[in-house]
């Protein structure tokens, strides 16, 4: 089913094992994990693939898991690795975005802004009042990370009312980071460009960061309430979605 088509690339959500297939093929490369094929959360999803028109070649991927009722929270990915007891309590249907990988081999910030824009689309058209999920930063040394941590930890952190818990055994504060003066522009640099829209849309972090041995990462939770979303950047969302 063709969600949106922008310019040189069009948004489908997968409807064939083909079409999966094409996505797993793209996610296998930034996600090595994948080649044991997919995990069960992947049942539970669905697989939104952008194609380059001309080609047909599967340019970015995402998954997307939508949590209507209060228990659904405790079984999503992101409820592996982080207490969320809290979003129990929100009352709104919630998205869980997971696997969101661009081919590397594209330069192309039209892919990004057409992907939130099919993505607006799905929130629009269903009411969602929050999105989540997990924002990895490559390689498990947190010293790498230090200056994103630290504008994390000093504008970035969840509202306490919303905030994770700590469930994973291998953590670190986003706190400890904070060590001496803060560069915003270097810190930004250093975000993984999925985290960087969320933050742009009003979105916040977990207090801390999961390492994750198994996916080669650190990643921290993110979420974004739609209503805060600032109106020039929401304006923004809805003329690519249109």
């Amino acid at each position: 089913m063709v969600l949106l088509s922008k310019g040189r690339y069009r948004v489908i959500e997968a409807e064939t094992a083909d079409q999966i297939a094409h996505a797993m093929a793209l996610r296998l490369r930034i996600f090595p994990v994948d080649a044991a094929g997919p995990d069960p959360y992947d049942q539970q999803c669905r697989h939104i693939l952008i194609e380059d028109i001309a080609t047909g070649e599967v340019v970015c991927t995402y998954r997307l898991r939508t949590v209507h009722t209060a228990g659904e929270v405790d079984d999503t990915y992101s409820a592996r690795y982080y207490g969320l007891g809290a979003l129990r309590r929100f009352n709104a249907p919630m998205v869980e975005l997971g696997r969101f990988c661009i081919d590397p081999d594209r330069c192309d910030g039209d892919i990004l802004r057409v992907a939130w824009g099919a993505l607006t689309r799905i929130v629009d058209r269903d009411g969602v009042g929050m999105l989540f999920g997990c924002a990895s930063f490559q390689g498990t040394d947190a010293a790498q990370h230090a200056d994103a941590f630290a504008l994390l930890h000093a504008r970035h952190e969840a509202p306490v009312r919303w905030r994770p818990r700590v469930k994973a055994p291998r953590i670190f504060q986003l706190a400890s980071a904070l060590r001496g003066p803060l560069d915003p522009r270097r810190a930004m640099a250093a975000m993984p460009p999925l985290l960087r829209t969320y933050l742009t849309m009003g979105g916040w972090v977990s207090d801390h960061a999961v390492v994750d041995e198994e996916m080669g990462t650190m990643h921290v939770f993110t979420g974004v309430e739609i209503r805060a979303i600032p109106p020039a950047r929401q304006r923004l969302l809805r003329a690519v979605a249109v």
